[in-house]
């Protein structure tokens, strides 16, 4: 329905309730100033009143007061009313009442009957698919247009993924110049998968596969396709290719296949339910249309594993695009990307800050990004400088600072004693990844936090490496127990065992870190993939075996924890060294950490000043404390 017939049914509803409202008003005045028929007689035999003015039916009255009265008057009293007001002397005037007048009566006739064929049509049009979300629009696709002006986005916009930007860039080509690959007889691949963590850049490079080719991009999420009403689903998918192939050639691009891609057969209903219906839609379209249609489906996911076999068929989706965490060639590439917009200080490193920031995607370096642009505009700087992206970058790896949170100086003491503990034990095992940033400043749910930055990326881990890891995870809570005995140990450490307990455990039963177990898998890790993995696994190990590899996990938790509680036993020094400097910096560093580790004070940090107070001395006296409550400690690490 267009605009202007809605404009037009809105304002005839404002003016019949406006003459609504003022005819109310007006019968409410009237019945205000009415009298009886026979109190007018007897005003008018008294000389109260001083004219008489007869309309029809009703008088009106003007008394010696000069009040302005209406009466009606009964049948067959108009001539006795007459007579009455000549023998009192007083005015009496006849005269035609106002009819009402054919605008008026038309649009009380008629108004209602066009208010209701109105609003009839208006919600039969919005049934027939004429508006948004009609009942009878279900089928229309949601595939939202993007057409080859609106879209902006190129390969010079994608970093840290060089190699799906290759395997991709034959699309662009071949939608460029199809007939390159038609007249030696090849075929482009009809579907493209995308793989990869979130946040790696899936839906980007699609869109810059559609930028470059300078053709029209669909874009739907694979949640649009299902509802509650049965066939909804496989009618927006044949909606949604026929509108593809008037528009050819294009790019389909489905985001979160997997919502509508799954294994079928695998659920409660059976082969029957709606999802798999649309999936049967989608596998019937997608191998339906002609390979020189120029139509190529896109699809992102981080979970390939649950799709089902006939979408990654060849013919279907023939080649699967992994497109994986950044190297740290990648990520510098990455912030340059982001960095454009934002003016930079010369002391900022990309390079720097990418060999700092292992493991992250690239969502999480655009979002480092804008956090060091924010703490930047807090602080009204011109520029964006290293000191920004380094308070950024610790945001993002340990949580926001929870400054109003006030621990009391034995919780204090106790959380840098632990801290303390996980540092020392990170510092001297073998293989450990170089301790970054120790902080006894509340972040997010944890009291204080260690941090290890790797020097290099890391792709595969050593046994070395696992067994100084859970070393350096029990280090917090010995370093307790040294300051306050067995029986004080807190649940501090609720995170650091549940952290350990399942790497040892991965040791035994998948990575085959185990000599009497030898290199076998004993996770159990099959189930339905909608009833929930955890309540339909399956029991493949005897109980004789889980009893073995109960074993087997306490004698590595047993060894790697001896070996930290030697360490710190015979380092017990530098631990009171560095709980000290907690204490006093409540946060220190690399550099601050190497010299207490080499046996020398640590230096101040960059801007430090401790107005001449002396910190509290962190002893490690036993002291009496209140018993903690369970559910009330918060993690340490």
């Amino acid at each position: 329905m267009n605009d202007t017939i809605k404009q037009l049914l809105l304002w005839l509803v404002i003016g019949l309730v406006l003459v609504s409202v003022f005819n109310k008003f007006e019968t409410a005045k009237q019945q205000s100033n009415e009298i009886e028929f026979s109190q007018l007689m007897a005003d008018i035999g008294e000389r109260r009143v001083r004219s008489v003015v007869v309309a029809d039916w009703t008088a009106e009255i003007t008394t010696i007061s000069g009040e302005t009265l209406t009466a009606r008057i009964p049948a067959g009293s108009h001539e006795l009313l007459a007579q009455k007001a000549l023998d009192n002397q007083i005015s009496y005037t006849g005269r035609e009442a106002e009819g009402d007048s054919l605008l008026s009566t038309i649009f009380f006739t008629f108004g209602p009957i066009l208010l209701l064929v109105g609003v009839w049509i208006f919600f039969m049009r919005q049934m027939q698919g004429g508006g948004k979300g009609g009942a009878m629009s279900f089928g229309k696709s949601k595939a939202r247009l993007l057409s080859e002006d609106q879209i902006k986005t190129t390969f010079a916009d994608v970093a840290g993924c060089e190699e799906a930007k290759e395997e991709v860039a034959e699309l662009v080509d071949f939608l460029r110049e199809p007939a390159r690959f038609q007249k030696l007889g090849g075929k482009i691949p009809r579907g493209i998968l995308l793989v990869g963590p979130p946040g790696t850049g899936k839906t980007l490079l699609a869109k810059a596969i559609s930028g470059e080719a300078k053709v029209p991009f669909f874009t739907i999420s694979g949640s649009d396709f299902v509802e509650m009403f049965v066939g909804v689903g496989a009618s927006r998918v044949r909606d949604m290719f026929a509108e593809a192939k008037k528009q050819s050639p294009c790019i389909i691009f489905i985001d979160e296949i997997d919502a509508v891609g799954r294994h079928r057969g695998a659920g409660m209903g059976g082969g029957h339910d709606e999802r798999e219906q649309t999936l049967n839609q989608l596998l019937v379209e997608m191998d339906g249309f002609d390979g020189d249609d120029g139509v190529i489906v896109i699809a992102a996911t981080n979970r390939p594993d649950v799709l089902d076999p006939a979408l990654l068929r060849p013919g279907r989706f023939d080649r699967q695009v992994t497109v994986g965490l950044p190297d740290i060639k990648g990520r510098e590439q990455i912030l340059k990307v982001h960095m454009r917009k934002v003016p930079l200080d010369e002391d900022v490193k990309p390079l720097d800050i990418a060999r700092g920031t292992p493991g992250m995607s690239g969502a999480d370096l655009a979002n480092l990004v804008n956090e060091a642009a924010l703490f930047a505009a807090k602080a009204n700087a011109r520029t964006v400088n290293q000191e920004y992206f380094e308070k950024a970058k610790d945001k993002i790896l340990m949580g926001a600072e929870r400054r109003s949170m006030v621990m009391d100086e034995d919780e204090k003491l106790n959380t840098a004693w632990h801290e303390a503990g996980h540092a020392i034990v990170g510092t001297l095992v073998p293989s450990s990844d170089p301790v970054y940033k120790v902080s006894i400043i509340p972040r997010g749910n944890a009291l204080g936090v260690t941090i290890n930055l790797p020097e290099k990326d890391r792709f595969s881990y050593s046994k070395e490496y696992l067994e100084s890891m859970l070393s350096m995870l029990y280090g917090g809570r010995i370093a307790e127990e040294m300051l306050n005995g067995p029986e004080q140990v807190t649940t501090g450490a609720s995170n650091d065992i549940k952290r350990a307990t399942e790497v040892a455990r991965n040791m035994v039963t998948q990575w085959g870190f185990s000599e009497k177990l030898g290199p076998l898998m004993y996770a159990e890790e099959e189930g339905e993939v909608f009833l929930g993995r955890s309540v339909t696994q399956t029991k493949h190990v005897s109980d004789d075996t889980a009893k073995i590899i109960d074993d087997e996990v306490r004698r590595i938790i047993d060894i790697n924890y001896a070996r930290a509680k030697k360490l710190l036993h015979a380092n017990k020094d530098k631990l009171q060294a560095m709980a000290d400097a907690l204490m006093k910096y409540e946060t220190i560093d690399a550099s601050q950490i190497a010299d207490i580790m080499a046996g020398k004070p640590p230096q101040d940090p960059k801007g430090w000043d401790d107005h001449g107070s002396e910190p509290p001395k962190a002893s490690a006296k036993k002291e009496e404390k209140p018993e903690s409550k369970i559910g009330g400690a918060a993690e340490q690490s």
